[in-house]
């Protein structure tokens, strides 16, 4: 990690923001009324510069990317949330659902740059059995031993308890003995009752998700966390989610990553709303990085936010960039128009241009030194 730089003093147009730059150059917890302020303040810049405040003092000029590979097993879906045009009903003439042998080739087609993660999030399949999820994650340890698995999100583990017929607690112990290493941290959304209502009626509701990520970090695996942002929500919603995050974090230290998720509205039942700006996607990750003082990581998305606003972000934020995803398919049928996967030159070039030093890591963060076709990560 470098040494941050020199700096100039704070500096705003907002009198508002005052009292909040004290807090944060003290190191003090943001409260909610202050996290609703970022969110309405009119200097994007002074925002920008407190998190980047933090953000250089927790991580330099270092920014994180990983190399990492995107499976998808199937699109078929029991939920039917109006965010979503990734998933479809058993049936339809569009779905798919990868036999294991598949999933296992896939897997392979990945490992041209020395892939060090597969991430692993599908639909809520009604007729595929518990042990067709273990196996497939059993196939991938046993062909890539080197490779993180990080799959099933919290609503997808609390669907795996209830087709295997077992406890939460119990479907946890079954993934990581099948090789589950860590778990991504979609279906989030927002966990307002009124919203998820809208959105996501079909899925866990806010209060499920965030107990089954405890049970998951006391079980002792890891995990990611999201928001989802830009549809219905309000300033109030997004505070009420990062807060709530903030708890379970002070709670179990179990989450690695906050990942703010720009909603695509294409292709949905919400598809008459606006996309994100550039504006919106800035200041979340802003807020996201002041209010998550216990986080150690604020990734911005770049499937999402697209390249060229992720390297923006580096200044406003944000730490990881994410990494190659080879294939992305749940965004993509949103209607988001980012390339389908970067290069791992691509990203060094990314974080270098915008100033930023280019550390490659694994899921865990640790340091990954490479040649042309094998890693080695620090232990």
């Amino acid at each position: 990690m470098s040494t941050p730089r020199p700096r100039h003093s704070f500096q705003t147009d907002d009198p508002s923001l005052e009292p909040i730059a004290k807090k944060v150059q003290a190191g003090k917890r943001l409260s909610f009324d202050d996290g609703l302020t970022l969110y309405r303040s009119g200097d994007i810049l002074a925002v920008g510069w407190m998190a980047n405040l933090v953000r250089e003092r927790m991580h330099g000029d270092v920014a994180y990317f990983n190399v990492n590979r995107h499976i998808n097993p199937t699109n078929v879906c029991m939920a039917s949330c109006r965010l979503c045009a990734f998933g479809r009903k058993k049936g339809e003439a569009d779905t798919y659902t990868m036999a294991l042998e598949e999933a296992w080739e896939t897997a392979g087609q990945g490992l041209t740059e020395a892939v060090t993660e597969f991430h692993i999030v599908g639909g809520l399949h009604p007729d595929l059995p518990f042990e067709y999820f273990m196996d497939l994650v059993r196939g991938l340890k046993e062909r890539y031993p080197k490779v993180h698995i990080k799959a099933f999100t919290m609503v997808e583990i609390s669907f795996l308890a209830k087709i295997g017929k077992m406890s939460i607690p119990e479907a946890i112990e079954r993934m990581k003995a099948a090789g589950v290493d860590s778990c991504p941290g979609g279906g989030a959304e927002i966990f307002a009752d009124r919203v998820r209502h809208i959105i996501c009626d079909h899925k866990i509701d806010g209060g499920e998700w965030l107990e089954t990520a405890r049970l998951l970090h006391k079980a002792g695996l890891r995990s990611n966390a999201t928001m989802l942002y830009g549809h219905i929500e309000n300033d109030e919603d997004r505070v009420d989610h990062l807060l709530k995050l903030r708890e379970v974090q002070d709670d179990t230290g179990g989450f690695q990553t906050f990942i703010p998720l720009s909603f695509h509205p294409d292709n949905t039942a919400l598809g008459h709303l606006p996309k994100s700006s550039g504006m919106t996607d800035i200041r979340q990750i802003a807020v996201s990085r002041l209010l998550l003082d216990n986080f150690s990581h604020i990734k911005s998305y770049w499937q999402m936010v697209t390249p060229k606003m992720a390297q923006i972000s580096l200044r406003f934020g944000a730490d990881d960039i994410d990494g190659t995803v080879v294939e992305e398919k749940i965004y993509h049928d949103a209607g988001a128009n980012t390339p389908q996967g970067l290069r791992r030159q691509d990203l060094v070039r990314l974080i270098t241009e915008a100033g930023r030093i280019p550390f490659e890591r694994d899921t865990l963060y640790r340091a990954v030194t490479r040649s042309e076709d094998s890693f080695t990560v620090a232990v």
